[in-house]
């Protein structure tokens, strides 16, 4: 089985979803994680806070620094995610439509073979 990242992304600026909606977005969210669990696809998921909480940790000829993230100056940040075990891409991709529907846009993108030995 291959393991894939599917990310879900938030766009600065973008409107601010009511509570209602966000309250929905959990609901359906637990659903997916659910099924996902039932499924034995589940690796692990979590919601990420926002970028501004984050630290980047850089080394430079053994002198390690560290900073006030995010690391990239972007519009589009990650704002959760899952790792998932599928036998191949079409069906990370079916889950990754389960996950777009509740929480919107998704990235999948596979593990590469050496991360999984």
């Amino acid at each position: 089985m291959k393991q894939y990242l599917l990310s879900v992304h938030f766009v600065e600026g973008a409107p601010e979803p009511t509570e209602e909606e966000m309250q929905t977005v959990f609901r359906e969210t637990a659903l997916i994680n659910d099924e996902m669990q039932a499924a034995g696809a589940w690796v692990f998921g979590g919601g990420l806070r926002s970028p501004d909480t984050a630290t980047v940790v850089r080394n430079d000829n053994g002198a390690t620094t560290m900073s006030d993230g995010p690391f990239a100056e972007t519009k589009e940040h990650i704002a959760g995610f899952w790792v998932i075990k599928c036998a191949d891409l079409d069906e990370a991709l079916a889950w990754a439509e389960k996950c777009a529907a509740a929480c919107g846009p998704v990235e999948v993108r596979p593990f590469d073979d050496l991360s999984q030995a």
